[in-house]
């Protein structure tokens, strides 16, 4: 369940960044709301993945697939271009998190 959580966590997290452009600095109420929302519930289901989960772990887990998301959403809803450079440094990231898990000694 605490792998549930946490992709769930990572999902909110993700649409609540996404949601920041159209909130245009909080002056829109509805992607305003999306944001709060959203950090809300990642924050609380993250929170309830450490008991189970190693904080470096789950962050770790949390930041690579955030970050991989959130680009990925950026190039296809705000057709934000993705280099060699930024692809290769989320391939960096994602490989960082899973030597991270695979070599945590604690049990997952």
């Amino acid at each position: 369940m605490p792998w549930l959580f946490l992709a769930v966590a990572i999902l909110s997290e993700v649409v609540a960044t996404s949601a920041l452009k159209s909130a245009e600095g909080f002056t829109r109420l509805g992607p305003s709301l999306l944001v709060v929302a959203g950090y809300a519930l990642a924050f609380y289901l993250l929170s309830l993945t450490l008991d189970a989960i190693p904080v470096g772990v789950a962050y770790a887990v949390w930041s690579g697939a955030g970050i991989a998301l959130v680009s990925v959403i950026g190039w296809i809803v705000y057709k934000q271009a993705l280099g060699v450079g930024e692809l290769a440094g989320m391939g960096f990231i994602v490989f960082g998190v899973i030597l991270l898990n695979m070599f945590s000694k604690t049990p997952h």
